[in-house]
């Protein structure tokens, strides 16, 4: 019995490790970016992003580098509280696929509201640096 304990915890520890460094630092860039959008910080939004952004709302309405970072900053797309649930993370060289739900309250034109919708983040690595390059939301079931 303690042998199985102890090969279970192994390979716990192990899976744990099996993280690399361009994961590690891609969950880092994709937690700047939600802490971004509630900021509505211009730079911090704008070092997220990469400069050929192509951000997708679940309205079909898309957005270039420029745009999105104007809407947040200027608070007429107000994030209050974000959180994502069920993300999963695919690096292949130096693009990585995001999935995740976003649960989110907004204060868009001071009107409060809450979010719910399907995400899919495109992330390029520039440098030693993963920028958004691509994001569409959708409407969940």
């Amino acid at each position: 019995m303690k042998k199985i304990i102890v090969f279970l915890l192994l390979g716990v520890s192990i899976m744990v490790k099996a993280q690399s460094k361009d994961e590690t630092k891609l969950l880092a860039a994709v937690e700047n970016m939600r802490l971004a959008l509630i900021s509505g910080e211009r730079t911090a939004l704008e070092n997220v992003a990469a400069t050929d952004l192509s951000y997708g709302h679940s309205s079909g309405k898309i957005q270039d580098k420029a745009a999105f970072v104007e809407a947040i900053a200027n608070g007429s797309s107000d994030f209050v509280s974000i959180e994502y649930k069920n993300q999963t993370v695919k690096v292949t060289g130096k693009t990585a696929l995001v999935r995740h739900e976003l649960h989110a309250k907004t204060n868009d034109g001071g009107k409060p509201g809450e979010v719910h919708l399907g995400i899919l983040l495109v992330w390029q690595k520039q440098g030693s640096a993963w920028r958004l390059l691509g994001r569409q939301a959708y409407k969940l079931p």
